[in-house]
């Protein structure tokens, strides 16, 4: 998006608003959504979902306005998802973050209507069907999202490293050299996921991905949180006006007759 403020999570501009600019925003298949659980169809032929993520390179840390982003080199399949619901390996792109200013709200997918403070978005793409991430954003079956959610508890060792750099791209546009984190130390013990056709949450709000929602969250602490609602600014640094980056999510869309399917039972 070129522009400045064409869109952003304002109440003037915000989600309710994306849809001037973005009329897919009213689509059939847009995320996030609230997950009812039992009302989830078990998948018997969905398969476990695989990680291969242990040559893992990440090169740099942003602020891109809208949420902090760890991108990765996606030149090469050293580091993909495959099984789950993914009939191919998809490369990892990059991740980033979603939150709020409190526990009880900050992240997009819900629960049974339960917000939990962050959503961790672990951004894969079609690198056999598609030559760009580009061309694969655009693409019905071109991204693979595995959305984590964090829940207040105890500390998460795996998260001081990028906690402590978010002071780095406190300001919208800034970026850092942050390489040799491997997300791996931020999945939950068990991989069981919920799985249904979605968008892109923020615009241009493509409808091109497959959404796998880990069931498991993983903890963090309060401190660990203030780091993100305290650091990071929505305002670049020529900007007079400073604003905390928080509540950078978009409320769950309606299914439009979407099945969610879960890879376990129960």
């Amino acid at each position: 998006m070129t522009g400045h403020h064409c869109w952003g999570y304002g109440e003037e501009d915000g989600p309710s608003e994306w849809y001037r600019y973005f009329p897919i925003a009213q689509g059939n298949r847009q995320s996030p959504i609230n997950i009812v659980p039992n009302q989830a169809v078990f998948n018997p032929s969905l398969r476990p979902l695989v990680f291969n993520y242990d040559q893992c390179t990440s090169v740099n840390m942003s602020n891109n306005g809208h949420s902090v982003m760890v991108e990765f080199d996606d030149n090469d399949d050293k580091t993909v998802i495959s099984g789950g619901p993914l009939d191919e390996s998809y490369r990892l792109k990059q991740f980033h973050f979603h939150w709020g200013t409190q526990r009880h709200q900050g992240s997009e997918h819900t629960v049974d209507g339960i917000s939990y403070p962050c959503e961790l978005h672990l951004v894969h793409w079609n690198a056999k069907a598609y030559p760009t991430f580009g061309d694969a954003a655009a693409a019905s079956d071109g991204l693979a999202v595995v959305a984590i959610f964090l829940e207040s508890g105890g500390q998460h060792p795996g998260l001081n490293r990028l906690t402590d750099a978010l002071y780095m791209v406190k300001f919208k546009g800034t970026k850092t050299q942050f390489d040799n984190f491997n997300p791996k130390c931020l999945l939950p013990k068990s991989l069981e996921y919920w799985t249904y056709p979605g968008s892109l949450t923020t615009p241009p709000l493509n409808e091109s991905v497959t959404w796998i929602v880990l069931k498991e969250t993983i903890k963090v602490s309060e401190k660990q949180m203030d780091k993100f609602r305290k650091t990071l600014l929505f305002s670049g640094e020529e900007e007079d006006e400073r604003i905390q980056m928080v509540n950078n999510f978009r409320p769950p869309q309606p299914l439009n007759g979407r099945k969610v399917q879960a890879s376990f039972k129960g």
